[in-house]
């Protein structure tokens, strides 16, 4: 069984921590991630080149890789460049994601544009578009990517009304539905329940991360409920 057949079906964990959070190190991620792995996640979702190669040397799960990088005026976020594509190539990572909503990149271009460039100096390697409507879904399966992800569902001015849970998965079905590429369930999948009914609904796999490794996170998550009740 290859690397990316070996997620089919299976739970992904992805063990990020941003520079201003508590957990930020790549050692830290290195043990997030053998945690997943024990714990019987088969794969890893990882952003910085820093983290992913500790993450390699700790357990030998394939990789979704990301560099999230920030630039003025553009709302893309997640690998917006060739930059940081050239970057995760070089850690070897299974899979790169990068962000494929209807926004322009930094250099201008929009996603049907930037991914060609991509897919042309990268033929082999597999790809994960991170989208947030189903639009965007079609596109991503259109020009090629090799994964369709939920990533940015709810997470974008064309889909701050979405929630992927809503009418029992209801844009996730849509989805399924319209694209050929197989589809990775990722963004607000909070619960075991909601994990086991997205595979049960036809995606590939399954993205988990806040609940699983921010534990600043799922505390607030906490205190929030008891201050309800003050």
């Amino acid at each position: 069984m290859g690397a990316v057949e070996q997620i089919k079906g299976e739970l992904i964990v992805s063990c990020q921590a941003l520079p201003e959070e508590p957990l930020h190190s790549s050692f830290i991620m290195g043990r997030m991630a053998r945690a997943a792995k024990e714990g019987g996640a088969k794969g890893i979702r990882a952003n910085s080149v820093e983290d992913i190669t500790e993450i390699k040397e700790t357990v030998d799960l394939p990789i979704i890789g990301i560099i999230k990088k920030d630039y003025e005026g553009c709302d893309i976020y997640i690998t917006p460049t060739m930059e940081q594509v050239d970057e995760l190539v070089k850690t070897g990572c299974e899979i790169i994601a990068m962000q494929a909503t209807d926004n322009i990149r930094p250099n201008g271009e929009n996603t049907e544009q930037f991914f060609k460039k991509v897919r042309e100096k990268y033929p082999t390697q597999k790809f994960m578009a991170d989208c947030s409507t189903l639009s965007e879904a079609i596109l991503a399966d259109k020009i090629g990517f090799d994964f369709i992800g939920t990533t940015m569902v709810g997470y974008t001015k064309q889909s701050k009304n979405l929630k992927i849970e809503n009418n029992d998965f209801e844009l996730m079905k849509e989805i399924i539905k319209n694209v050929k590429h197989p589809v990775i369930a990722e963004g607000n999948i909070d619960t075991p329940q909601k994990a086991k009914r997205v595979l049960e609904l036809g995606c590939y796999s399954v993205v988990v991360g806040s609940i699983i490794t921010r534990p600043k996170v799922i505390t607030e998550r906490f205190v929030k409920a008891i201050n309800e009740n003050k």
